[in-house]
């Protein structure tokens, strides 16, 4: 059973992700962007992802190794937010079933 604070945390970290991404549009709006500017941009979301997988490269968990390799199987074949969907499932999967 999942606990409240641990309910709580992801429901907060997703409203201040949507936060972010939402207010960088409107105070972006009004702004013609060079396409060097508008890169940077695209590219941030990718950049936050690898931050957050990041440690598994380190870990010693055998579940996270082999999730880790399926993300990175899918993100060779998938848009992004597939990426991340087959790879948080792929995580929890093998968390439950290798400890």
């Amino acid at each position: 059973m999942i606990q409240t604070t641990t309910l709580l945390t992801i429901t907060l970290m997703a409203l201040v992700t949507y936060l972010t991404r939402v207010l960088g549009y409107v105070v972006l709006r009004d702004r013609t962007l060079s396409a060097r500017t508008t890169a940077v941009l695209d590219a941030a979301p990718g950049c936050v992802l690898i931050a957050v997988i990041a440690p598994a490269f380190v870990s010693d968990r055998p579940a996270d190794l082999i999730a880790l390799a399926v993300t990175l199987a899918a993100a060779t074949r998938l848009p992004l937010l597939a990426t991340v969907v087959v790879g948080v499932t792929a995580a929890g999967l093998l968390r439950q079933l290798l400890g």
